[in-house]
């Protein structure tokens, strides 16, 4: 059992390599323990490596991201839950990518098998929330809706970003015939 000082300590330093990382994702490991409030050692005890740092930031966000379906879907209708919840999958997916050289080859391929499936029982979830309700085609498919997505956080930002325009057009090829 892991004493409550110690999650909160962890907590932290997730939270703080997070904001981090998105200012500046060449931000020292000494960087974040200041931030975070901890020392090195406390740091180095949770995160022995950068890298262990970066994969948990990254299942953090996707437990974040997949946890807020349920909420999504209670306060909005399932095509604008789902909207709201990609776009939300998009910002975490860009700074993933802005990340990608503090990880190694089989770091990426760990995270990619780790998310995958919480990610897919997500879109799963909404999606059937709006076949159910008739708008979402009964054909949509989590697969191909995660595939169509993933050039979302690829689209280009400037001199606008592209995504939410791209979005809109994926969601209205889910609207049943």
């Amino acid at each position: 059992m892991v004493r409550s000082d110690a999650r909160e300590n962890r907590a932290r330093i997730v939270a703080a390599a997070l904001e981090a990382f998105a200012e500046d994702d060449r931000t020292s490991m000494n960087q974040v323990a200041q931030r975070a409030g901890v020392g090195a050692g406390t740091l180095y005890r949770n995160f022995p490596t950068r890298e262990a740092l970066v994969l948990a930031v990254y299942q953090d966000e996707v437990d974040r991201i997949t946890g807020a379906v349920p909420e999504l879907l209670a306060e909005l209708p399932p095509v604008e839950a789902l909207r709201q919840w990609t776009t939300g999958l998009v910002e975490a997916m860009r700074r993933k990518h802005g990340l990608g050289d503090a990880l190694s080859p089989a770091a990426h391929k760990e995270i990619s098998e780790q998310t995958y499936g919480p990610v897919v029982a997500a879109i799963t979830e909404l999606l059937d929330a709006g076949k159910k309700d008739g708008s979402i085609r009964e054909d949509a498919d989590p697969g191909d809706f995660l595939q169509l997505t993933g050039a979302l956080w690829r689209a280009t930002t400037h001199p606008e970003d592209r995504a939410p325009h791209m979005l809109t057009v994926i969601l209205d090829g889910l609207q049943p015939h």
